[in-house]
């Protein structure tokens, strides 16, 4: 019997601590190497943490809604006499000198690599021995009544899925990891498909990239959830403590407030032709499965004014005393979600077609509802588009996010009495709040970016004509 503690692992972006959310296995269950064991809530985003050995959930040292430290040991497993005795986690404050020069450069989750760094999430370090399997234990005969899954031999990796069994007699399931391969699995986090929902087409039942596509296409619109109503003590007052999310929103905002001076300006545009080229675009055979709103001409728009003005795209670096300008966009989204306000970002948006673009905005706000977000997904952005007009608000004065120089409030699109070609008419308005950095840019700049951006909205088929 060889029992491990295994250490809340570094999750990467200089995260200090997380919430746990939810344990996803039991004491006293046998677990298989990378099975997501525990869901844990950093400032970042919600993510499901591997299983750094195989064996038997021993103790379940911290419970759901604790707050722990980076390091600190949360289960142990008893990995079984039979297997290669893993390398011992390093508590992070107290490594010995001794043992930090003969770490590994990779390093496993949760040991303390020869920078002083605990080893991050992705990525187990180099493999230091051969590779050896555990004896497979032979099942006795099931009953008539139940259904067996058996996986595929595991890929290279070394991850395997459980059988997973399912009881016909009254459809209860013992849900276990879902049998899919690691592409399949990205692909569903990144849209944010359970895959426990799908019933898989492939091989021994299990799922496949059609699989996952086809439970987005068939998935029923359902109506957002909202927040519980408050409980109230009997001082008639509700306390909320300020975590996760909500804190390093917090913290974010009220720094980008005080360090860079904010300036927003207002432009009211006529997008009714963009709102039929947006219909003459849905109608096309290839885009009838998309989804498609006016926030993608947002985005076009914003990518091609940036294009035009690489100034709006840049950084303020107060230490170097240098302003930064990207050739690249990180484009990011706010988006509301239950944990509070997220922006993730379109890596290198500037490079993507127009449908390459749609796709990946419908893929980073499923994910985000989903609280699937990935912390590197949530980094480095470059330029923000919040989108309060889906709340029916015309616009507002945004925040910068730290290190962008510029943010973009795409407000409602509504019918509203307009002078066209010298007449009164009934047309769809919508108004764009531009905040920016006057550090980084002046007011020139600014109104003719905001200008580009309008008119590509009023126009955009004669834009892209124009501009491309």
């Amino acid at each position: 019997m060889a029992v491990h503690e295994f250490p809340l692992p570094d999750l990467g972006e200089g995260l200090t601590e997380g919430e746990i959310l939810k344990w996803l296995v039991s004491e006293g269950d046998e677990i298989e190497q990378n099975q997501p064991i525990v869901e844990v809530e950093t400032a970042k985003a919600a993510v499901e943490i591997p299983a750094k050995w195989p064996g038997k959930i021993v103790k379940i040292f911290q419970a759901a809604g604790s707050t722990v430290e980076v390091g600190t040991p949360i289960v142990s497993i008893d990995t079984g006499g039979d297997a290669p005795a893993p390398a011992q986690a390093a508590a992070p404050a107290a490594a010995p000198a001794a043992a930090e020069e003969a770490e590994p450069t990779g390093g496993k989750i949760g040991e303390v690599t020869a920078s002083g760094r605990t080893a991050v999430l992705v990525g187990y370090g180099p493999r230091t021995t051969a590779a050896k399997r555990r004896p497979r234990k032979q099942s006795p005969p099931q009953p008539a009544d139940l259904a067996v899954v058996s996986p595929p031999e595991p890929p290279q990796t070394g991850i395997k899925a459980p059988a997973r069994v399912q009881d016909r007699r009254d459809g209860a399931e013992q849900r276990g990891p879902a049998l899919a391969k690691p592409p399949v699995r990205k692909l569903a986090r990144d849209l944010g498909v359970d895959l426990h929902s799908i019933t898989g087409t492939g091989p021994a039942g299990s799922i496949t990239r059609d699989d996952v596509q086809a439970a987005v296409a068939g998935a029923p619109a359902t109506a957002p959830v909202g927040a519980a109503a408050p409980t109230f003590g009997p001082d008639r007052e509700q306390r909320i403590p300020i975590k996760g999310v909500r804190k390093l929103t917090a913290e974010n905002v009220s720094t980008s407030a005080f360090t860079a001076p904010h300036v927003t300006e207002f432009l009211t545009v006529d997008v009714t032709r963009a709102m039929e080229a947006l219909e003459r675009l849905k109608e096309q055979p290839e885009w009838r499965e998309v989804r498609v709103s006016p926030l993608l001409l947002a985005a076009k728009a914003v990518l091609l004014g940036i294009r035009r003005h690489p100034m709006i795209n840049s950084t303020w670096d107060e230490a170097a005393g240098e302003i930064v300008i990207k050739e690249y966009v990180n484009l990011g989204l706010a988006a509301a979600t239950d944990r509070g306000l997220i922006v993730p970002n379109i890596k290198d948006a500037g490079r993507l077609s127009l449908r390459e673009l749609a796709d990946a905005m419908t893929a980073l706000v499923q994910t985000a509802k989903a609280g699937r977000t990935a912390p590197a997904d949530m980094s480095g952005g470059t330029f923000t588009i919040t989108n309060v007009g889906v709340f029916g608000v015309d616009t507002g004065t945004p925040i910068l996010p730290p290190g962008e120089a510029a943010i973009l409030a795409f407000g409602a699109v509504r019918e509203m009495p307009w002078v066209h070609e010298g007449e009164i008419a009934i047309r769809q308005v919508t108004t764009l709040g531009l905040s920016f950095d006057h550090r980084v840019i002046d007011g020139e700049l600014g109104s003719k970016f905001l200008r580009d951006v309008g008119e590509f909205l009023s126009d955009p088929e004669t834009a892209l004509l124009a501009w491309t």
